[in-house]
């Protein structure tokens, strides 16, 4: 049987800050990964997780982007990764586990919203692939070094999205079905969701917990897919992560 998951009680709210989450919490010595940390919401929690004494490191498909992004935090470190690539996913992960034995805390924060019809190259539609597939591969090349963490965290970003659409698993790549750039995105969401809660039921045997965050709605570079009259509708903009 399932156990719901419930709310954590934290304390914090929805005009909590990023510094008022982190006051007082020592990460020094503590390994964390933030994907899609160059950027948006990424970016506000490697500062956070940076200001804590945490070692952060960045994996980045636009790695010029990253450099620009992180320039002023040269402490952190950015390597390359695409999260549409599984031969990319696969090589970063060696990288890192041949640095680092351990990996406290990682952030599956990096995703793309509401783009037009793509596939990546074994033909899974991007979104599903980049935000699930990408971040599922990632936690299953780097499960070795959560669990020597023993009290890793897994941090998957969702959104309110989810209760749009569930998956679709006769077809999750829509070959059959018409595509809606918000029913992938949806779906992509619920995924993420749903695979912090499996997560969590396997891992905390380990010591590994895993949460899905919903973190508001932020309208960041996320959103330049989008229309300027899709982000002002409000149907539409209760999408934005």
């Amino acid at each position: 049987m399932v156990t719901p998951q419930a709310p954590i009680g934290s304390g914090f709210g929805p005009f909590s800050t990023a510094d008022e989450v982190i006051r007082g919490i020592d990460l020094t010595g503590k390994n964390v990964i933030v994907t899609g940390g160059y950027s948006g919401i990424g970016l506000e929690t490697v500062i956070a997780f940076r200001s804590a004494g945490a070692k952060v490191i960045v994996p980045a498909r636009d790695i010029a982007k990253a450099k620009k992004s992180l320039a002023d935090m040269p402490d952190v470190l950015i390597d390359v990764m695409d999260l549409l690539n599984p031969a990319s996913i696969d090589a970063f992960a060696e990288r890192f586990l041949s640095r680092f034995d351990k990996l406290h805390i990682l952030v599956n924060n990096a995703g793309i919203m509401a783009t037009p019809l793509n596939r990546d190259a074994r033909g899974y539609e991007s979104q599903f692939s980049a935000k699930h597939l990408g971040h599922f591969q990632l936690v299953c090349a780097l499960w070795p070094a959560l669990v020597r963490a023993e009290g890793a965290r897994v941090v998957a970003l969702t959104s309110f999205a989810h209760r749009r659409a569930g998956i679709d698993f006769d077809d999750p790549n829509f070959e059959r079905r018409p595509y809606n750039s918000f029913t992938a995105y949806s779906q992509s969401k619920t995924a993420n969701a749903l695979f912090a809660v499996a997560l969590d039921s396997i891992g905390k045997a380990y010591g590994v917990r895993a949460f899905s965050a919903h973190p508001g709605v932020i309208a960041t570079d996320l959103v330049r897919h989008m229309t300027k009259a899709e982000i002002e509708t409000p149907d539409k903009r209760s999408f934005i992560k």
